[in-house]
């Protein structure tokens, strides 16, 4: 069965960029260890502890595609039409570009709303996990319930403002599992929950619109 899960790194006071979005403290991490793990198609080569090489690399073996909203590929450039991990990309949008450079590559801009996203991703990744690469996009399915488990590497940073992980939730509290899986890394601490199912909670028109932050 697919999982659909968050997957983020984070501050400890919850934010996953500064006010101008960018992440450079967040993933100090990347380059904090002795372990080389190899993105899909080479293109980056992170140095990593032995058990953040062990979760990113089962992360990467377990995804099978990725959602993200506009903003997001906005700020990526469309990562120049290399899946970040390796998967087709859903990109949750109102309006697709007219201007993309590459359209050839594993992109496909959703613009009839995020459970439509959700809906294709689950299909094309099949019996592997469908990873959420944004904060706005995880609080929209968060808030619809769509969500299956959250996935935090968390650095021991304190940013004091920026972009928020947890932000815009409706429902609260949301429930998570009380026994999660916890990996110790070089300068990351890594976090894994199941998310608890709402009951009796009716998503707002807004849930299902198309992202319009990172």
């Amino acid at each position: 069965m697919t999982t659909v899960i968050a997957d983020m790194s984070m501050t400890l006071d919850g934010f996953v960029a500064d006010p101008a979005d960018r992440i450079d403290h967040v993933f100090t991490w990347y380059h904090k260890g002795r372990e080389t793990v190899t993105m899909p198609g080479g293109v980056r080569e992170f140095r990593i502890g032995k058990g953040s090489a062990d979760e990113l690399r089962a992360a990467l073996a377990s995804a099978g595609a990725m959602v993200c909203g506009r903003r997001m590929f906005d700020l990526t450039n469309g990562w120049d039409g290399q899946p970040p991990i390796g998967v087709p990309v859903y990109v949750v949008t109102h309006t697709a570009p007219d201007d993309w450079a590459h359209p050839d590559a594993p992109f496909t801009f959703v613009t009839d709303g995020l459970d439509s996203a959700i809906t294709r991703a689950k299909a094309t990744a099949g019996d592997k996990n469908v990873v959420i690469a944004c904060p706005t996009i995880a609080q929209q399915c968060l808030n619809a319930g769509l969500l299956d488990a959250i996935r935090l590497s968390v650095v021991p940073v304190l940013l004091g403002e920026g972009v928020r992980f947890f932000d815009n939730l409706h429902g609260t509290p949301i429930e998570l599992d009380d026994h999660p899986r916890v990996t110790e890394g070089i300068g990351v601490t890594h976090l894994w929950y199941r998310v608890k199912k709402p009951t009796g909670r009716t998503a707002s028109p807004l849930e299902n619109g198309a992202d319009s932050s990172p």
